[in-house]
């Protein structure tokens, strides 16, 4: 499974949403990721249930979250 690591995006103040959208249509059909957050991405597990994946959020410690999406078939 392909992983995508946005802590240091965040950590700086920036905002990763066009780098993870930009890594999810470079997957390939039936792939699914796992992403590193410092927080649970509510907005983010919305927007990719429109794309058709499925997040489970799950927290490590304080600042970090592991979020695996698996594509729904």
């Amino acid at each position: 499974m392909k992983e995508l690591d946005v802590r240091p995006i965040l950590e700086s103040g920036g905002e990763p949403f066009e780098q993870i959208m930009e890594f999810v249509a470079n997957l390939e059909p039936g792939e699914g990721f796992r992403l590193w957050a410092t927080f649970k991405p509510e907005p983010l597990l919305a927007v990719l249930a429109n794309k058709g994946y499925q997040g489970t959020a799950q927290k490590v410690d304080d600042k970090k979250w592991m979020v695996e999406f698996i594509p729904m078939s």
